[in-house]
């Protein structure tokens, strides 16, 4: 089966092996040659492979898309991948900074939206003083 790992800027892994892990939103799940078509979003996490020669393989993924296609092409698309040997390492300092990450990204939309609220109330309200022949 086809494994190929891609960020924005490269492709981080394209290999055969014989077997996936990966994670989404309802839990673990695993991927052998013959799967059905399938398609989900994955969480932050570390996807696991095992090479044909029954190697194991490790990549730090942050979210993604994982299409599985005519039960032998498995394709991730994610914003953010790291590729690793050492599977502590990926779990503890990679995911927990992709996390920080994606905190920091939350709080700055969040201040954002709350920037252009106030500024719509602001307009609300200055709208509001003009009569009502010009009003809008």
């Amino acid at each position: 089966m086809r494994l190929r790992i891609t960020d924005p800027t490269a492709i981080m892994v394209d290999r055969e092996v014989a077997a996936i892990r990966a994670e989404d939103a309802t839990g673990s799940f695993g991927i052998l040659n013959g799967h059905a078509d399938f398609l989900t979003a994955l969480d932050i996490s570390v996807v696991s492979w095992r090479d044909m020669d029954g190697r194991a393989g490790y990549c730090a993924v942050r979210n993604g898309i994982l299409t599985v296609s005519g039960g032998n092409d498995v394709s991730i698309a994610t914003r953010e991948a790291h590729v690793g040997d050492d599977l502590d390492e990926l779990e503890t300092v990679v995911l927990r900074g992709y996390r920080e990450r994606g905190d920091a990204e939350r709080s700055g939309r969040t201040a954002a939206t709350r920037l252009r609220m106030r500024a719509i109330r602001r307009m609300v309200e200055a709208l509001q003083g003009v009569p009502a022949e010009i009003g809008l």
